[in-house]
């Protein structure tokens, strides 16, 4: 197995009285291998035999096409993929002429066992051919590491598989660039020699070198290096030098200028980022202005660009002078780029509060403190008013103050009945002050848990009066509403809620208005007796009971009243409940302890993230409407709500610090990643990485992970990077995401430590894709490559009210469901065709669909042989002569999603169905006959039925929105490449937009509806 990779270990066992020492050797060998002449004669070349005492053979980063080419002509050994499950390996080489790709040992002689460089048509990544999708293994092959070779007048597909994600790069980026250049390969390559890059790193080395004298110190070139590429430890660039001289037989520590570009592109050259500007480069060495728009377009999403969007980019990030002069942006300025806040994970837009702030109170979450007071434990920890400015400044919008009768007739604030020591209640009431509205302007809550004397209550009015002034809303609420006012009306306000824990009269209540404290009986009773500017609270474990056993009504409580959820008494070391438990049922307030780190309080301080860090984040509509149907502990599909598709690569990791306290394994690393989804039960999963052994500063991942996500909208992703130990796996950093802020295409994320700080230029990378869940199964089996056939389809089913009128409607609606379903998933089915006939994955869209495929509508001298008619209402392809079999098959396939588009435009029907129906909810609490159970299993049934039809009407407008942004994908993409009919572009066509933004519909004057 390793004869042509040129490696072998053995062990020796050293035995030393009663200790054994295991000592591991390895040999790297050069052997000897074969190339072909062009008349196809075996020629024996030798290779240097060399031996390292190494962990590994030392492997040069790839950072140009001419050492990917140099690797291929090594050869590699790759699994060759058949149809029936049949896979062989073999050893693959490029010959020295880079004419012939030949693969040994085979059966066929030297001639049939090759292919020549000039009959590929196409290199295809992933696991999408005909061979692929059909090989009975191909679930246990990785979609990183494989890779297809089209070639011949047939498109005929070799299937390979290469050991790792990197080797599949290094072929797949080598093949195409001989595509692009076929017999002028040895000429660009000799040309790239002297390329932007090194030019710019030449120039850096001269500025140091004054003198001219053709050398630098070590402490110069390391302290330049390091300018460059702040991540870069200053003993790992000496070490690299070091090695280099040592190479040499070099004495002395002065750096040539050769040896400088040498170590700067070993250790400044990421190869996944190379890899991936080489898809996008039109000469594979850099990208140019309209190459940078392709990839913002088809892989960011980015909406809107032009070519001098792209130019702003390259001056802003491009480091040499000749690439900001002329337009080009390096590998160098690429990383920069994709490294800046620009390509985080984190949607800018949630940066600032974009949700309405008009609606009650009772629709939003609201980030909140418990124990507000107290910087460690609840039980002998110290009570401080930085735990008050810690929180406010972290955009907490519900504080706690815990007060007692003090000395000297002032309150105090601290935990009753324990060690904790004592604040005055005054000096928080100023912190509260000078702090409420530091980081958010919408309604502060101060819970007051009043255990005073009534004497010592006053004193707390003349304070709150005196010093929170016009700032405490004192308004009364208004009988003749039903809502609590929103956060809007409540802005710069602070709002007090007073839970008092004495039966005498409290003094307190003048200064209380919409959040008055009342004890909770039962679900029933206060649906008909609780007024809407009450709150209850709830301990966690009677909160935890109402969740698994009322979980549809804790969710209707929820939507006109305010729930407060704090941590048991018996969590003396002020440890945290999970928010999620309670935020899936609706609870507003659910209580942190602040001071304490660790996975929920990083759950907490993420998902208050997505609006602005205002500290209010609006609900789900699902879990506000009056008339919907939502059970938190739903462990399937939600009713109504379209599943989504999470697809997440961990591609590498960038500087991962050394845990905190780890001494045992010295500076090394041995890093993972778990990938966690959080939210309803359904979506609640967990993936991980393969560990990389002995690499903290730049660890190749390159894994895949799909998740089914059932409620975006309270779905939450949490990287976590550990480093795996056997005594323990300690914890390095993470970074936690609501659903709604995830950026689709390349990002990094920034990763913090356990108390959420930023760890300087400690990062993942990833890309990140979503798509809409089609059919049934099991998303990790199925994806949205299988398609679902009509008679294994799950329809949504209507309940029965046994209200002859209310029931007839329903009745009605029913085939339209059906129909609906049909239509959307049909249109799903001829898309993945599509994108499977152009040698993508689900993931892609169809811009890159068009992308892919416009090489092979092109013939001799670049004339179409299928061009794209854009006057139609969805562009139409057009044959322009005769083509292959294999281009007419992608022809026919996507007129059938062409077809199916044109159906799903016009406007459908659901949404008069559902009016219809709305109108019947006030009648079915008046109608006879039904009481107590039968009427409560009626409105359920109904709100049920109401949920169903508004999720498909929104389905169906999604449907419609992304059959919209189709059209426009479709017709830029024909346009960029030159496939558009002449005088058929329609200017009017926007650009395509974020595949997350929504498509405003046109009015009905717009429509002629």
């Amino acid at each position: 197995r390793f004869i042509h990779s040129g490696f072998c270990s053995f062990g020796i066992l050293v035995s030393s009285g009663s200790q054994e020492i295991h000592v591991h050797l390895c040999l790297y060998f050069s052997n000897n291998y074969f190339v072909f002449s062009q008349d196809g004669t075996k020629q024996k070349r030798e290779r240097k035999k060399t031996v390292s005492f190494s962990s590994m053979p030392t492997e040069k980063k790839i950072s140009s096409a001419s050492d990917c080419i140099n690797s291929m002509v090594e050869g590699s050994e790759l699994k060759k993929v058949r149809s029936n499950s049949r896979i062989y390996h073999r050893y693959f080489l490029l010959d020295a002429d880079m004419q012939s790709l030949r693969w040994e040992p085979s059966k066929k002689d030297s001639e049939k066992a090759k292919i020549d460089i000039k009959s590929i048509k196409e290199v295809r990544t992933g696991k999408n051919t005909d061979i692929f999708r059909s090989n009975g293994i191909s679930d246990q092959i990785s979609e990183d590491c494989a890779f297809s070779v089209i070639y011949g007048e047939n498109y005929e597909s070799l299937d390979l598989v290469a050991n790792s994600a990197d080797i599949a790069n290094i072929w797949v980026t080598g093949l195409r660039y001989l595509i692009s250049y076929g017999k002028h390969t040895l000429d660009m390559l000799e040309s790239s020699q002297d390329n932007m890059r090194t030019s710019w790193v030449s120039q850096m080395f001269s500025e140091i070198d004054v003198d001219s004298i053709g050398h630098i110190t070590l402490c110069n070139a390391v302290q330049c290096i390091r300018n460059l590429n702040p991540g870069l430890k200053t003993n790992k660039i000496e070490l690299k030098f070091k090695e280099l001289h040592k190479s040499k037989d070099k004495d002395g520590t002065e750096v040539t200028k050769e040896e400088f570009i040498e170590v700067f592109h070993e250790l400044c050259t990421r190869p996944e980022i190379y890899f991936l500007l080489v898809q996008f480069s039109s000469n594979k060495e850099f990208l140019d202005t309209k190459d940078l728009m392709m990839f913002l377009e088809a892989e960011q999403g980015v909406a809107h660009i032009n070519e001098e969007i792209s130019l702003e980019i390259i001056h802003k990030y491009e480091p040499s002078k000749e690439g900001r002069e002329k337009g080009w942006l390096s590998i160098d300025g690429f990383t920069n780029y994709l490294m800046s806040p620009d390509c985080y994970i984190f949607d800018p837009e949630h940066k600032k509060v974009c949700q309405d702030m008009k609606q009650p109170l009772s629709h939003y979450f609201i980030n909140s403190s418990h124990n507000t007071y107290l910087i460690e434990d609840q039980f002998r920890g110290p009570s401080d008013i930085t735990g008050y400015i810690r929180a406010l400044k972290m955009g907490c919008r519900s504080v706690e103050l815990d007060v007692w009768d003090g000395p000297d007739n002032e309150p105090v604030i601290y935990t009753g009945h324990t060690m904790t020591s004592q604040i005055v209640f005054r000096s928080v009431i100023d912190i509260i002050n000078k702090y409420a509205f530091f980081a958010s302007e919408y309604p502060l809550i101060l819970c007051l848990e009043n255990h005073c004397s009534i004497k010592q209550q006053k004193v707390m009015v003349q304070h709150m009066k005196k010093i929170l002034g016009e700032k405490l809303y004192t308004t009364s609420p208004n009988v003749e509403e039903s809502y609590l006012p929103s956060p809007d009306k409540l802005s710069s306000n602070c709002s007090e809620a007073e839970m008092s824990q004495r039966w005498e009269k409290i003094i307190l209540s003048e200064l209380v208005s919409i959040c008055k404290s009342v004890q909770f009986k039962e679900f029933q009773v206060s649906f008909q007796v609780q007024k809407y500017w009450e709150v209850c609270s709830f301990n966690e474990v009677l909160a935890s009971k109402y969740a698994n056993e009322n979980p549809g009504d804790f969710v209707n409580y929820n939507k006109r009243f305010l729930a407060r959820v704090f941590p048991s008494p018996m969590r003396i070391d002020s440890s945290n409940m999970n928010p999620q438990d309670f935020w899936k049922c609706g609870c507003q307030i659910v209580a942190m302890n602040f001071q304490t780190p660790g996975l929920m309080m990083d759950l907490n301080i993420g998902w208050f993230r997505q609006n602005g860090n205002c500290g209010y984040v609006l609900r789900s509509a699902i879990m506000r409407e009056e008339v919907s149907f939502f059970s938190a502990n739903t462990k399937d599909s939600v009713p109504g709500v379209s599943p989504q598709l999470l697809h997440i690569k961990i591609i590498s990791g960038q500087n991962f610090p050394k845990p905190k306290g780890s001494g045992a394994k010295g500076d090394v690393v041995d890093p993972y990643v778990y990938v966690e989804i959080h939210g309803i039960p359904a979506d609640c999963a967990e993936q991980r990485t393969k560990t990389v052994h002995q690499n903290g500063d730049a660890p190749i991942f390159d894994e895949s992970f799909e998740f089914q996500i059932n409620l975006p909208e309270l779905a939450m992703v949490r990287f976590v990077v550990l480093d795996d130990d056997y005594i323990g796996d300690e914890f390095i950093g993470q970074y936690t995401i609501p659903f709604e802020c995830l950026q689709t295409g390349y990002r990094h994320v920034p990763l913090q430590s356990l108390t959420g700080e930023v760890l300087t230029h400690a990062s993942l990378f990833v890309h990140v894709a979503i798509t809409n869940r089609r059919g049934g199964g099991k998303p990790h089996k199925r994806g949205l490559s299988v398609r679902k056939g009509k008679k294994s389809r799950e329809y949504a089913s209507l309940r029965t009210l046994w209200i002859k009128t209310v029931d007839e409607v329903f009745k009605n609606a029913q085939p339209l469901i059906r129909d609906a379903t049909d239509l959307r998933d049909n249109m799903q089915n001829a898309v993945v065709s599509f994108k499977e006939l152009c040698g993508l994955s689900s993931v892609a869209n169809l811009m890159q669909c068009m992308l892919a495929v416009s090489p092979r509508f092109l013939g001799p001298d670049n004339i179409p042989l299928v061009v794209l008619n854009l006057s139609e209402p969805y562009p139409t392809m057009e044959l322009q002569g005769i083509v292959p079999e294999v281009l007419k098959k992608i022809v026919t396939t996507y007129d059938m999603v062409s077809r199916i588009c044109l159906f799903i435009l016009p406007r459908e029907r659901t949404e008069h169905f559902l009016k219809c129906a709305v109108q019947f909810y006030t009648f079915i609490g008046t109608k006879e006959g039904l009481k107590e159970r039968k009427l409560q299993k009626a409105v359920e049934s109904f709100t049920w039925n109401i949920t169903i039809l508004k999720g498909q009407a929104d389905l169906l407008k999604y449907a419609k929105n992304e059959t919209l942004e189709n059209l426009k994908q479709i017709h830029y993409a024909a346009v960029s490449c030159g496939l558009n009919k002449p005088g058929t572009e329609n200017t009017e066509v926007q650009k395509p937009r974020r595949s997350l933004e929504v498509i405003p519909e046109k009015t009905n004057d717009e429509t002629g509806e």
